[in-house]
C-alpha cells in the first residue's frame, strides 16, 4: 500500500479536493471572465494579502500563511503555476504577445522550468541524506516546509527520469484554440497520453518523496483531475488542466494550510513513515518536530532519525523506490517511443507532432479551431 489510509473522513476529504478542482478549472477555462477572476484578480488580491500578513497584519506571525507556508517554495510553485495559466490564456484568446509565433514555445519552457526545479528538490533529498549517512541507501532530514524526508537513491531515479520528462513534450509549436463559442481551451494536441502518463508516475514520485505529508492532495488528487478532465471531455487541453488545478490548489493550500495538516481531512501519511498511525502519530505532530528541527539549524543532521526514532517510526522506503523506477521506466518507454515516430517521420520531434494519426491527437485535433 502506498498510504495508510484509517478512516473514511480521509476518503471524502480527498473527494471533496478531486472534486473542487474539477469545478474551479471548468470555472476558470470556460469563459474570459472566469479566467480573468480566478488567475488575475484572485492572485492579485492575495499577493496584497501575503505582504500584510508580512507586515503584522491579519494575525501577523501567527497568520496561517506566515506560519506555516512561509517557504520560498510555495510561493514560488504558486506564481510559476498562475503566470503559466495567464500565458496559456494569452495563447488561446491571441491576447498581446500570444499571437507571436515565438511565444508558443511559453508552455513548454514553464513545464520543463518547472520539471527542473522539482528534480534540483530531487538532487537536493539524494545529497542531504549522503551528506547524513555517507551512502544513499536512506536516511531522515527536515525540510524548511516541515517535512520530514527520507532522502536515498530513489530521488536519483526520480531526477533522472524528470530529465527525461522534459523531452517527452512534443510538437511544442502546434498550438491550437478550442473550435468551441467560448474559445475555452489551448489545445496541444501532441501532448498525448504516452507524456501524460509518463509526467503523472514522475510527478507523483516527486511529491510523495519530497511532500510526503502533503502528497495525498497534491500528489494524487491534484494530478487525477487533470487527467480526468482531458480524458473525458477536453481532450488535448491536459497542459491547461494541469496549470489551471495547480494554481487553485496552491492558492488553496497558501490560504488554509491547516486543511491538510490538522483535523478532520488532515493529509493521509504515506508508507515511509512505518508505524505512525499505529503510535498515534499525525501529520502535524511531525510538522511540529520537522519545523522545530529546521529552525535550530538541524534539518540536515541526524538529529532527524534519532526525532523520528523517537516518535517510533521507521522508514519503509519499499514503494518510493518502487515508484521511481516505475517513473524512470514510463519516461525512458515514452521517449523512445517519440525517438520511433521522429525517424519515421524524418523530422525534428519538438517543432514537429510526432503522434498525429494516434486517436489521441485525432480526439484533440478534431477540437481544435483550423
Amino acid at each position: 500500500m502506498l498510504f495508510q489510509i484509517t478512516n473514511l473522513w480521509q476518503i471524502l476529504g480527498w473527494c471533496l479536493v478531486f472534486a473542487g478542482l474539477i469545478i474551479m478549472n471548468e470555472l476558470g477555462r470556460r469563459t474570459k471572465v472566469g479566467g480573468m477572476i480566478i488567475f488575475v484578480i484572485i492572485p492579485a488580491i492575495l499577493t496584497v494579502y501575503f505582504i500584510l500578513a508580512h507586515v503584522g497584519m491579519f494575525g501577523g506571525s501567527a497568520n496561517p500563511t506566515v506560519a506555516y507556508m512561509d517557504g520560498w517554495f510555495h510561493y514560488f510553485k504558486l506564481y510559476a503555476a498562475d503566470i503559466g495559466c495567464v500565458g496559456f490564456m494569452m495563447i488561446k484568446y491571441k491576447w498581446g504577445i500570444g499571437k507571436a509565433k515565438w511565444f508558443a514555445w511559453w508552455p513548454w519552457f514553464i513545464v520543463a522550468a518547472n520539471i527542473m526545479i522539482a528534480n534540483v528538490s530531487d538532487m537536493e533529498s539524494a545529497l542531504a541524506a549522503y551528506q547524513i549517512s555517507g551512502t544513499l541507501s536512506g536516511a531522515w532530514w527536515a525540510s524548511n516546509e516541515g517535512v520530514f524526508i527520507y532522502g536515498g537513491w530513489w530521488n536519483v531515479v526520480n531526477a533522472i527520469a524528470g530529465m527525461i520528462n522534459i523531452f517527452c513534450m512534443t510538437g511544442c509549436v502546434k498550438l491550437y484554440t478550442s473550435n468551441d463559442k467560448n474559445q475555452s481551451d489551448m489545445i496541444w494536441p501532441d501532448m498525448t497520453v504516452w507524456f501524460i502518463i509518463a509526467y503523472d508516475v514522475w510527478n507523483f514520485e516527486y511529491t510523495y518523496l519530497n511532500l510526503p505529508t502533503h502528497t495525498w492532495y497534491c500528489g494524487v488528487a491534484l494530478l487525477l483531475a487533470p487527467t480526468f478532465a482531458n480524458a473525458l471531455w477536453n481532450k488535448g487541453a491536459w497542459i491547461q488542466n494541469r496549470a489551471n488545478t495547480l494554481a487553485i490548489w496552491c492558492m488553496w493550500a497558501q490560504v488554509v494550510p491547516l486543511f491538510q495538516l490538522k483535523g478532520t481531512f488532515a493529509a493521509v501519511l504515506p508508507r515511509v513513515y512505518g508505524g505512525a498511525t499505529e503510535a498515534g502519530i499525525t501529520t502535524m505532530d511531525l510538522y511540529e518536530k520537522a519545523i522545530a528541527l529546521y529552525s535550530a539549524g538541524q534539518g540536515k543532521t541526524a538529529a532527524a532519525g534519532e526525532a523520528i526514532a523517537a516518535m517510533g517510526i521507521t522508514a519503509d522506503p519499499t514503494m518510493q523506490g518502487f515508484v521511481a523506477m516505475a517513473a524512470l521506466a514510463a519516461n525512458v518507454i515514452c521517449i523512445s517511443v517519440i525517438i520511433r515516430n521522429a525517424i519515421r517521420i524524418g523530422g525534428n520531434p519538438y517543432s514537429n507532432c510526432v503522434f498525429e494519426g494516434t486517436k489521441d491527437f485525432d480526439e484533440a485535433m478534431a477540437r481544435a479551431a483550423k
